[in-house]
């Protein structure tokens, strides 16, 4: 999760085809200023697509795939933005995560391409790339003839539990992997809603959820009865920004959107609405460190005793469904590694070990938030005293 809420994932098309943008972004330089205006409207991450998967499109040869990706993937991810790569082929993918992708987003989940597992385990290892894995029956069909399911959330669900374990046999880190129900691919509008009512169990697998529903049949289906409500997909963003708010209330990992700033201030809403204290944590008090800091000669020389209380905010709900630690903070390896920080490097101040000690617990995986209290209860003070400590709060500022 993104500090502020889900993860937001901005889609840039670079396809002539795609069912609500086609031809808008096919040039590079104005595709990199798309990626430009939606990292400034609030994305965590560019999702950038070479070839469009809607139904009844047309396969693209690789070779046109990559001439459309690669030097918009390069000169995003030179600007420091995080970058994704929309793609069911393992040769684009390897190319884009050389260019500096760092999430792979196959709506297939490795099906239609048999190499793509082992370029995503490599990417997993070499990189830390997340690999997204969609639900997935083939490429869309218009006409719903692979939409016959007896229970629709049950079998997604055994689908993408048996696609993220090919993708862990062949390499795949646990904690890289991401799912997705795969919202309007062979799947009918009632289908898709069905399985947002019950995202719950589409959770309990202990992967993070992405949702993308931005501007799809099912909600133009849901806005028709709305009188003045526009047909075409573009007249579906406020729709889209509604789903994106239930969907971070419903503990999704992130949203897949094109209206980047319609969502990020829906989801700013829902934050607000739901309250500061909303969320899960991992709480370490009392840890006792010796150490050396401090203004005076004999403290850095004598070193006293410091204590540390830690709070990290993390989802806990992927950990708890699946008994499973990978996909949670281990507090014993947190505490080591936070009186490995607070015994080096000796500093005058205690909010410089604060703020050491905060930018370490950000750094784990899933963790949006840390709150750090230094304790100096020996501090060299000319008065009976308890205690004195500093408290710093901080979030991270990126996906």
């Amino acid at each position: 999760m993104a500090g502020t809420g889900p993860v937001i994932l901005g889609v840039l098309n670079t396809t002539p085809d795609s069912f609500s943008d086609g031809g808008d972004y096919l040039d590079a330089e104005r595709a990199t200023a798309r990626a430009r205006e939606l990292t400034a409207a609030g994305a965590h991450v560019i999702d950038v697509g070479g070839e469009s998967t809607r139904p009844g499109a047309t396969a693209v040869p690789r070779a046109e795939e990559l001439a459309r990706v690669l030097p918009v993937i390069r000169a995003i991810a030179a600007a420091g933005a995080a970058v994704s790569i929309d793609t069911i082929h393992a040769e684009t993918a390897e190319a884009a995560v050389a260019a500096g992708a760092r999430f792979i987003n196959d709506v297939s989940g490795g099906l239609h391409d048999p190499e793509m597992l082992t370029v995503a385990a490599r990417a997993s290892a070499e990189h830390d790339s997340r690999y997204i894995i969609g639900h997935w029956r083939g490429i869309p069909d218009p006409e719903h003839v692979r939409s016959n399911y007896g229970d629709v959330v049950r079998e997604v669900r055994d689908a993408l539990a048996a696609r993220a374990l090919a993708a862990i046999a062949a390499g795949v880190a646990p904690s890289h992997i991401v799912i997705d129900p795969g919202l309007g691919f062979d799947k009918t509008g009632e289908q898709c809603w069905e399985i947002l009512r019950r995202l719950g169990e589409l959770q309990e697998l202990g992967y993070p959820v992405l949702i993308g529903a931005s501007r799809k049949r099912m909600l133009g289906d849901a806005l028709a009865t709305v009188p003045g409500a526009g047909s075409g997909p573009l007249d579906r963003d406020g729709a889209t920004a509604v789903v994106s708010a239930l969907a971070s209330r419903a503990g999704a990992w992130g949203v897949r959107v094109h209206d980047v700033a319609g969502t990020a201030a829906a989801i700013a809403i829902e934050r607000a609405w739901a309250g500061p204290d909303r969320g899960d944590r991992i709480t370490l008090t009392g840890l006792e460190v010796f150490a050396h800091h401090g203004v005076f000669d004999f403290e850095r020389e004598q070193g006293q005793r410091f204590l540390i209380d830690a709070e990290v905010s993390v989802s806990l709900r992927a950990a708890a469904a699946g008994d499973d630690l990978s996909n949670t903070v281990h507090y014993g390896e947190l505490a080591d590694a936070i009186v490995a920080a607070v015994a080096a490097d000796p500093v005058d101040l205690i909010e410089t070990v604060a703020e050491r000690v905060a930018e370490l617990a950000l750094g784990y995986p899933g963790v949006s938030r840390a709150r750090v209290t230094v304790h100096k209860p020996d501090a060299p003070i000319a008065h009976p005293f308890a205690d004195v400590a500093v408290t710093v709060e901080r979030e991270r500022s990126e996906a």
